[in-house]
């Protein structure tokens, strides 16, 4: 997905501006309801893009290219919009009638959902809501009770569902202090028996689908894969470019040059051919992926979903690998909070700690 000469300038000129006000700033949040980024996986009934799996991972990997932190915001915030295709249709057609309609939260199961035959009452405390600031509704996952019984499926598992909030009903807990991605402003947010319709419940699985499209047939899981690493390449991407150009200026003086010049850019030239390597293995599973799904989504291959999972991380943590041992080669100026190398370095040091694919494998 292509970005115009205009789009970057006002993406690059809120950068430092977001981090200051650690959360987006109005010309970011002005851009993506322009652009309507935050339904780029929403159904075109309920007023989204509707993009492929392919065309939404190039676009993400472009805004990350330009600003990490607006680009996780844009996927964290997309990939929960996206439930839109779980919900119940006449609800989702009402909520998403909202052009700022925004979801985002939790995905760790945490906290009660205390049913009483028509409402469930909610209660706990979740982590991790990027951009907590500009949310419409507040997504989590909760333990179901049926009075004080936890309820149990047939496996004695206990039962878990996904449920969206109205802002109105959250307490946020401005508690996002991290050295990167600062303005993602992925804030902890709390209920306190929080009484909210059963039509505001949902199973984030494909046999529960409401929406008959390619993209709702892929497991959660999968789909968190594909969209997370595009993120993460864009940043590399950005990164070794910027080393590459600090190598560039070092070269104007003949005694570095002479003494660092041949070793230094054939290292960064090295990661550079990596990662075209690297989106060009991720586009291949994500077509190959595409074309299963599309064909037969009941039978999706398990080796397939499972190399998705290694690649994904085996990328990201070669990404990882890369920018340590290239950071230490670029100065003083590197270390400058405001140098745009050191941020893109925080954020790609950042994102790295998200648990989804941060697994060694």
């Amino acid at each position: 997905m292509h970005l115009d000469e205009q789009t970057i300038a006002v993406i690059r000129d809120a950068q430092s501006k977001s981090i200051q006000a650690k959360q987006l700033v109005p010309e970011q949040l002005d851009l993506i309801y322009k652009y309507n980024w935050f339904n780029i996986w929403v159904t075109k009934e309920y007023k989204g893009l509707d993009l492929s799996l392919i065309d939404g991972f190039k676009l993400i990997k472009n805004l990350a290219y330009w600003d990490g932190g607006f680009a996780w915001t844009v996927t964290l915030c997309s990939g929960a919009n996206m439930f839109a295709g779980f919900i119940n249709a006449s609800l989702a057609k009402e909520v998403f009638a909202n052009p700022k309609v925004c979801f985002g939260g939790s995905g760790r199961a945490n906290g009660k959902a205390i049913f009483d035959g028509e409402k469930y009452h909610l209660t706990g405390v979740w982590q991790y809501a990027t951009g907590a600031p500009h949310l419409t509704h507040f997504t989590l996952n909760a333990f179901i009770y049926d009075g004080d019984v936890q309820r149990v499926n047939a496996q004695g598992e206990s039962v878990i569902y996904s449920f969206f909030v109205p802002k109105e009903h959250v307490l946020i807990h401005y508690d996002w202090d991290t050295f990167g991605l600062e303005c993602t402003a992925s804030h902890s947010f709390s209920l306190d028996s929080v009484a909210i319709d059963k039509a505001y419940a949902f199973e984030l699985k494909p046999s529960e689908r409401k929406v008959e499209s390619t993209l709702y047939k892929i497991p959660f899981m999968t789909f968190a894969e594909l969209t997370l690493l595009p993120n993460y390449l864009g940043m590399y991407k950005r990164f070794l470019d910027l080393v590459e150009k600090y190598f560039f200026d070092k070269s104007k003086n003949p005694d570095w040059a002479e003494k660092y010049s041949k070793t230094r850019f054939r290292q960064v030239d090295s990661y550079q051919q990596l990662v075209e390597k690297y989106e060009q293995k991720a586009e291949a599973l994500i077509q190959q992926l595409w074309e299963q799904v599309s064909v037969d989504a009941a039978n999706i291959s398990v080796e397939l979903l499972s190399e998705i999972a290694t690649e994904s991380r085996r990328i990201v943590r070669e990404i990882r690998e890369g920018v340590t041992s290239l950071f230490p080669l670029v100065g003083i100026s590197g270390a400058q909070k405001d140098n745009e190398l050191n941020i893109v370095f925080r954020n790609i040091f950042t994102a790295t700690q998200h648990s989804l694919l941060n697994l060694e494998v």
